[in-house]
């Protein structure tokens, strides 16, 4: 077996969507997902990895990651302990499909990866069949961050997410990954539905009354309607294979509305 140190929970999600939890010997602090990866050995949030931990763990390979900004020090803190690495970044789906097949082959199971992203692969395109016969695409807004606002571009899995499901994110139009915004710029393009994914922040501590009070938005589609909702980040927020979960889920969401 190889020994495995995931030090970004998309690894670890990765890891486990390969059916390989088991050569797993530490993870970050923020790995949460499976229930089975919660008593490994952790090794520090994902932007501050203590590498003497990662080292003492002797692993024949560790997951890294450049998902977040800051994360190059892990890089650099790697290079110099001399411990093998590979690196994953994905912003889009067809990305993560290929990460699926990286990490498939940095753990000898070349075959495996290149079967696991197939089936990846294969469930997006089922459901880009059942988007193209839905006439009307409601608006999505994702927020990331309420103040000062982050949401996802054009650029982003999340836009995927969103036309998959048979809906369009209302900042598609921006050619980034990230647009900070603000909420003028929200309540002027009146979507349809609000999703709230605030990165790293649990749906308990999430609260729709707040968002509801901002400058104009009762004036908005979404709250008239009753269409705010408070969903999962780890779903969401993260380039994984979860967020096919995350996409089931909003499709449900929008295919029964309140």
């Amino acid at each position: 077996m190889i020994r495995v140190v995931s030090i970004c929970p998309s690894n670890t999600e990765i890891v486990e969507y390969l059916g390989k939890i088991d050569e797993l010997v530490g993870i970050d602090n923020f790995s949460d997902w499976p229930a089975e990866v919660l008593d490994l050995p952790k090794v520090g949030p994902d932007l501050s990895i203590d590498m003497d931990k990662v080292e003492a763990l002797n692993p024949d390979i560790v997951l890294a990651s450049l998902s977040v900004p800051g994360m190059e020090k892990n890089i650099e803190a790697l290079d110099e302990k001399g411990l093998s690495y590979i690196i994953l970044n994905p912003n889009s789906l067809d990305e993560i499909a290929d990460d699926i097949e990286k990490v498939g082959k940095a753990l000898g199971e070349d075959q495996l990866g290149l079967d696991k992203a197939k089936e990846f692969r294969d469930e997006i395109a089922a459901y880009r069949r059942q988007a193209a016969y839905r006439a009307n695409k409601p608006t999505l807004y994702w927020e990331w961050w309420p103040k000062p606002v982050f949401t996802p571009g054009s650029v982003n899995w999340l836009t995927e997410i969103s036309n998959l499901a048979g809906a369009r994110n209302i900042f598609d139009t921006e050619d980034v990954a990230s647009v900070q915004t603000d909420w003028k710029d929200v309540y002027q393009r009146d979507p349809d539905h609000i999703c709230m994914v605030w990165v790293g922040v649990k749906e308990s501590k999430m609260k729709p009354e707040l968002v509801m009070k901002r400058p104009k938005w009762d004036g908005m589609k979404a709250i008239q309607q009753g269409k705010i909702h408070v969903l999962e980040e780890s779903l969401y927020c993260r380039p994984s294979p979860r967020l096919l979960e995350g996409l089931r889920k909003l499709v449900s969401i929008l295919e029964n509305p309140p």
